[in-house]
């Protein structure tokens, strides 16, 4: 089995092609630049010898094309684009284009020249919007909140769109937060996690963040590449909701992480209106019970015991610099 990753030296890109070294597949990547900085998550996971990676934008539709011809993957694996919700605030223009564009294009090579091929394209639950206390399945309507939401939502239906019409055999993963010692430091979760380890060393003093009553469900990232591999080995494509089902506030994973570390948060946490988004959904929940019955599909760690892996990971690192992840 061949495999082509877009996005192979992201988070989920990384894990992916871990996995699917281990079930003896061929794999592929595409990355927008690869070096040694750009493909650290490959090199911490000792697989960046194991993977073949070409260097494109998926907005370069004439080279995609011609790496998508060349490799004749049996899946492709789409989890590329702009990925953080508070730039795409900033920077709504090349959100949507990096998600929407590359998406498009993808769908057209294999519609045109490889019809044969399994596509996965992740979506993401903030196409949701806020939830509320009900739990978001592939039935509740999408209504997004963000530009990053927008667009992922925009891909998703063209997803859709493109098995409806054409018969490919295409799905969608709509996946809440996951988290891994992979995530970069941009995102919450991993400043959270590391300036408790930093504080906690004396390295630093005070954390500033935005609104900590958000409530969000947050999963472990190596968890949900096998829920994203085990969506294409289904007889018929659909698109499933990838969660934990457990919900938690902002500040419960800030009092968690500060826990682990030996501290209290109360002492060294201090929000700022600055890094409050213009727009952001209160609520996040989602429902996994679809994926459960159809790809058997059980997440096993939830925020607590996310928290608490990266914060050892982060004080394991500050105690060993040069510790193989």
């Amino acid at each position: 089995m061949r495999a082509l990753i877009c996005g192979i030296t992201g988070q989920d890109g990384a894990y992916l092609a871990q996995y699917l070294l281990n079930l003896g597949y061929e794999v592929f990547g595409i990355s927008r630049t690869h070096s040694s900085k750009t493909a650290v998550n490959l090199l911490q996971l000792g697989i960046a010898n194991d993977v073949t990676i070409f260097n494109t934008e998926l907005t370069e539709s004439s080279a995609l094309r011609r790496y998508v011809d060349q490799v004749r993957a049996d899946e492709i694996y789409n989890l590329s684009g702009q990925s953080s919700v508070s730039h795409s605030f900033f920077s709504p223009a090349e959100t949507l284009e990096s998600l929407t564009i590359g998406n498009l294009n993808l769908l057209e090579i294999l519609r045109t020249g490889h019809p044969n091929a399994k596509y996965f394209h992740a979506s993401s639950g903030e196409c949701f919007g806020d939830t509320g206390l009900e739990p978001a399945t592939e039935l509740t309507a999408f209504s997004p909140q963000s530009p990053y939401a927008i667009a992922k939502a925009s891909s998703h239906w063209m997803v859709k769109n493109y098995r409806d019409s054409y018969g490919l055999f295409a799905c969608s993963g709509i996946m809440f937060i996951h988290e891994s010692p992979l995530r970069s430091a941009e995102f919450v979760t991993k400043k959270v996690c590391r300036a408790a380890a930093e504080i906690a060393a004396g390295i630093s003093h005070q954390l500033v963040l935005g609104n900590l009553s958000v409530r969000r469900d947050w999963g472990w990232a190596p968890e949900y590449v096998e829920g994203i591999w085990k969506i294409l080995q289904t007889d018929m494509p659909e698109d499933l909701v990838l969660c934990t089902g457990r919900a938690y506030s902002l500040e419960e994973l800030v009092q968690q992480a500060f826990i682990e570390a030996g501290l209290e948060s109360k002492n060294h946490v201090v929000t700022s209106s600055k890094l409050m988004r213009p727009k952001d959904a209160q609520y996040s929940l989602g429902c996994a019970a679809r994926a459960k019955q159809r790809i058997d599909w059980n997440p096993q760690y939830a925020m607590p015991e996310i928290v608490k892996l990266l914060v050892n990971e982060e004080m394991s690192k500050l105690q060993s610099p040069h510790s193989n992840l």
